[in-house]
């Protein structure tokens, strides 16, 4: 069983376990917010490219309209000056004209009829696929809400485990609070169980000596706020956390 020192850093570490919990969700919100964000833009820039060919597809149609009312405009012309030729070979030249810009224009109508269908696949391609992408765009707002919701809530609790540290290094006196912190500072979790001689931080055996410190320590009952109980602290040799003794199974 942990001394009366452990105990309380045991505590202590719990509460600074939860806070860095807290700490990391929130950190990372801002990372998974822009990947949410990312799909959003993703997706809008979608529907764009969409729309964007169905209007490509609309504007041949009225280049295509404008060059067959051309061509039209050139056929009534010929009509019209084949009227009033009086040689037959002028005659013969406009009619070949004629015929010509007919042909032409029947091309370009049927080209016109192609595009059509083009626009009417294509809108109803748009239509599914904007229905389908702006669904999406509202699931992944409704995300970005739900992270914003969950950050909020979360500095909520951050507040009252920081406020339950407070309480829990209170009872701790300053030299083993040092021990801790400066632990704390590299790495994580401070104190470690032993157990058949096995550092609970690095997994590796430690030294007989440390193993008896640790099993001596676990005997001793010199509370946390006696500067004292900093002598009950036994470090790994191995990982440099501070262990307590657990009895082998």
């Amino acid at each position: 069983m942990p001394s009366p020192a452990i105990e309380t850093l045991l505590i202590l570490q719990a509460r600074d376990t939860r806070r860095r919990d807290l700490e990391a969700q929130i950190a990372a919100t801002p990372a998974e917010v822009a990947a949410v964000e990312a799909q959003i833009a993703a997706e809008r820039a979608a529907i764009d490219r969409a729309r964007d060919g169905l209007r490509q597809l609309e504007s041949d149609k009225k280049l295509l309209e404008t060059e067959i009312g051309s061509a039209e405009a050139k056929l009534a012309k010929y009509r019209t000056q084949q009227l009033a030729v009086k040689k037959n070979d002028e005659y013969q030249a406009l009619t070949r004209e004629i015929e010509a810009m007919e042909a032409s224009i029947g091309a370009l109508e049927e080209r016109e009829l192609e595009l059509l269908y083009a626009i009417d696949a294509a809108k109803e391609r748009f239509d599914a696929a904007e229905a389908t992408l702006q669904q999406n765009i509202s699931g992944h707002q409704a995300r970005i809400a739900t992270l914003r919701e969950r950050e909020q809530s979360l500095r909520v609790e951050l507040i009252d485990a920081q406020s339950e540290i407070a309480a829990a290094r209170a009872p701790v006196a300053d030299p083993l609070l040092r021990l801790y912190d400066r632990i704390a500072a590299r790495q994580w979790p401070v104190i470690v169980p032993l157990q058949n001689g096995i550092c609970g931080g690095s997994h590796l055996r430690v030294s007989s000596d440390v193993d008896s410190a640790a099993r001596a320590a676990s005997r001793m009952t010199a509370p946390a706020d006696d500067p004292a109980a900093l002598e009950q602290l036994v470090l790994s040799d191995q990982s440099g956390q501070i262990l307590y003794w657990v009895s082998a199974q």
